[in-house]
């Protein structure tokens, strides 16, 4: 009894699996069944789509070539009566010129058998003046027009056997991309690409491109989506004023005729170096709000904090869901950087509650440490700003230390208050600058050779240069008071900034008292 049952067990344990599989197989195929009768409702919707659109092209070749012969047939007719009316006309003129010629000739001999009357001669002059006058003598026997049609002939071999090759639109070969002509620089992509054959029914191109943070061929699966570029019309195309804000792009491109688009030409993969990073918020001065890469001063902000760490001592020291390291985990895994742990350059957060910054120092640092390479980045400060100030620090600076007040710092600042005043700062030092005051600076860090530049984000205007020699990695750093400013990172080192320090003008702009 038990081997049965434990048969029957197996038996029935079989069975299920086999119902399980046919339930899945049913359903597959009733799924394709449905795909099946779709295909079938296509064909008939398709096949009447290209059919009504063969008729139409075949309707307006027809019509062009019915304009064509309207308008051959009504040059022929134009020619025709041109040259009837100009040889009527000199039919017309002979045949005057002919009887006028043939009156003289019957009076000339009527006067001819009169020689001896006494009118003879002067008869005679009448008719030798009459001669010299006749039409027939100023008249042009060559005809004015030639009766030689040939000049309107066709021939329409050529077009015929063209004709006779028309045939359906061949689908489109795949692009190739010729990454050694494709150029990434200034923020901006330059893109080249070629047919594999010659095609003259190409119609434009299309474009696709997207940020990833994988090296190698694209991925199947990304997360940030394909964006379209498409009314191409030559094989290369820019796109311009791009954010870097992933390692690298990948990019494809099809090629469509008036029918049909082509597969897609292999995706590359291009790099696209920048300097990115954020504003870290647990450094800032408790008046500035920081959002992302953008701060406002906030008056009441201590106050407001002072009240809350009041509140929050009131209900126990529990750490905030907001600020544990737990959620500063979960934060990033959602940002998309797919692991909770900072990237290589990324600073941990080092400074949280009393070790931000304070008193008079309102200042923000970035999140990411420059310890090598050429890195550039842009800010642009609202002009009400009371105070303002952009540069580096190491991360060693005092929370009450001020930027460009200690020998951790380098920066430009901005006063508007009481007098107005465009400085250079490091270790206390400061240096008027005699130059207009842009809304938007531009800061250009070699960190191997010692440099720290400032320009006009606008204009390339080089504003000043520090010669260092940097000892600890760097951060950037900001200040503001009574006012608010925006970072924009991803940028790359602008082509006219490489060329300004090639030609040795940050040498000669630098100050070394203040380095």
């Amino acid at each position: 009894m038990e081997d049965q049952r434990v048969g029957a067990g197996r038996g029935g344990e079989a069975l299920r699996k086999i119902i399980t599989t046919l339930a899945v197989k049913n359903e597959e195929i009733q799924s394709f069944i449905y795909s099946l009768k779709q295909m079938l409702l296509n064909v008939e919707a398709n096949s009447t789509k290209v059919q009504e659109d063969l008729e139409a092209e075949f309707q307006s070749l027809f019509s062009l070539l019915e304009e064509l012969k309207e308008g051959m047939l009504m040059k022929i007719k134009q020619d025709r009566a041109s040259r009837t009316y100009e040889l009527q006309n000199q039919l017309a003129a002979c045949t005057r010129a002919l009887e006028s010629s043939e009156e003289l000739l019957e009076t000339a001999n009527q006067t001819l058998q009169a020689t001896d009357s006494e009118d003879f001669p002067q008869a005679a002059k009448q008719i030798k003046d009459g001669v010299t006058m006749a039409p027939a003598f100023r008249l042009s026997l060559k005809a004015k027009v030639s009766d030689n049609m040939s000049h309107l002939m066709v021939d329409f071999a050529q077009e015929r056997r063209m004709l006779q090759a028309l045939k359906f639109l061949p689908v489109p070969g795949a692009p190739v991309i010729d990454l050694a002509e494709s150029l990434v620089a200034d923020n901006c992509v330059t893109l080249v690409w070629r047919m594999p054959d010659e095609d003259s029914k190409i119609d434009h191109y299309v474009l696709e491109y997207r940020r990833t943070n994988f090296e190698g061929p694209p991925r199947l699966k990304e997360e940030q989506p394909w964006m379209v570029i498409e009314g191409i019309r030559q094989t290369e195309f820019t796109l311009t004023g791009l954010k870097f804000d992933m390692k690298y792009m990948n990019f494809r491109v099809k090629a469509c005729n008036k029918a049909v688009a082509g597969e897609f030409s292999e995706s590359v993969t291009l790099e696209t170096p920048a300097f990115m990073f954020r504003l870290d918020a647990s450094t800032s001065h408790q008046n500035l709000r920081v959002d992302d890469l953008s701060v406002e001063w906030d008056a009441m902000g201590g106050k407001v904090q002072d009240m809350k760490t009041r509140e929050k001592d009131g209900k126990g020291r529990t750490a905030s869901p907001v600020n544990s390291p737990a959620s500063r985990i979960v934060f990033q895994m959602r940002k998309g950087t797919g692991v909770g742990v900072p990237s290589p350059k990324r600073m941990p957060s080092g400074r949280g509650g009393r070790d931000r910054f304070t008193a008079e120092s309102y200042t923000v640092l970035g999140d990411t440490l420059i310890d090598g390479g050429e890195h550039y980045w842009e800010v642009r400060y609202e002009p009400d700003s009371k105070a303002f100030g952009v540069g580096v620090a190491y991360r060693s600076l005092g929370r009450f230390e001020q930027l460009g007040k200690t020998a951790a710092s380098w920066c430009l600042h901005v006063n508007n208050w009481l007098q107005v005043s465009f400085t250079a700062k490091h270790a206390n030092k400061a240096k008027v600058l005699d130059a207009p005051v842009p809304d938007c600076l531009g800061v250009h860090c070699d960190f191997h050779q010692g440099l720290l530049s400032f320009y006009n984000a606008r204009t390339k205007q080089l504003l000043h240069t520090f010669k260092a020699k940097f000892t600890q990695p760097l951060l950037p750093a900001f200040t503001v008071w009574c006012g608010s400013f925006q970072v924009t990172t991803g940028l790359q080192v602008p082509s006219s900034v490489r060329c300004l320090q090639k030609r040795g003008s940050a040498t000669s702009s630098s100050n070394t008292s203040l380095t």
